[in-house]
């Protein structure tokens, strides 16, 4: 269940307290955009922002364990070959080989360009709340609220370890309810349940990497009845 310092910060800047809550992500990349579209959009960002301590792992990583795998890897070349290396058969890259002589891609086919993330269109309410949202916020994770007459979208102005308990967050998008739909089913496998903004231009965005799987699940049993 959310922090009591989140159901305080969630009735403040709501002025009431909201009907379901849950946090959520975009949880796949976000398309690359046209360029002109990204452009006029200003150009903000399509990826998130990563936490200082990721870096400090990266260098902890590069400059200690890398360090310590190739002084190991040394010592085994220093100790001779292996008997699997030796008989280790050559042709074996080969027959890796596909057998139409053709590289493979793990691309090849992909007819969705989208990757399921929205409905295509950079233009309409969806694409346009894509194109904003690394810029309103560097922080992936997002606080859907539904409210008696409204939807909001919440998030932290900075990048956190553990935003689902910060009480910080602010409002970045705000619908009407008569401009928007939320569409989920109940019942879904935690850790894999989504849900989509359904926009009444017929656009829409899907969400997924419900956090607080009681407020996940109580979230989609409300829209599943029809808020």
């Amino acid at each position: 269940m959310a922090k009591r310092k989140v159901q305080r910060r969630m009735r403040t800047i709501l002025g009431e307290d909201p009907t379901a809550m849950v946090w959520c992500e975009i949880h796949k990349a976000i398309p690359k955009p046209p360029a002109d579209v990204h452009r006029a959009a200003g150009k903000g960002r399509l990826k998130p922002r990563r936490h200082w301590l990721l870096y400090v792992g990266a260098v902890v990583f590069f400059f200690v364990v890398v360090p310590m795998m190739l002084i190991d890897k040394l010592g085994d070349r220093l100790g001779g070959p292996s008997e699997g290396r030796r008989s280790r058969n050559p042709g074996a890259a080969r027959d890796r080989t596909p057998v139409d002589g053709q590289p493979t891609t793990g691309n090849r086919g992909r007819e969705d360009r989208t990757d399921g993330v929205f409905d295509g269109d950079w233009d309409l309410t969806a694409g346009r709340l894509l194109l904003r949202w690394y810029t309103q916020s560097p922080e992936p994770k997002r606080l859907v609220m539904l409210a008696r007459d409204r939807v909001c979208v919440a998030a932290s102005p900075r990048r956190r370890l553990s935003p689902t308990k910060a009480d910080d967050f602010r409002i970045v998008a705000e619908y009407p309810a008569h401009e928007i739909r939320v569409e989920g089913e109940a019942g879904q496998p935690r850790g894999f349940a989504t849900f989509r903004l359904c926009f009444t231009d017929g656009s829409w965005l899907e969400l997924g990497r419900l956090a607080e799987p009681d407020d996940a699940d109580s979230f989609l049993r409300n829209v599943a009845t029809g808020r």
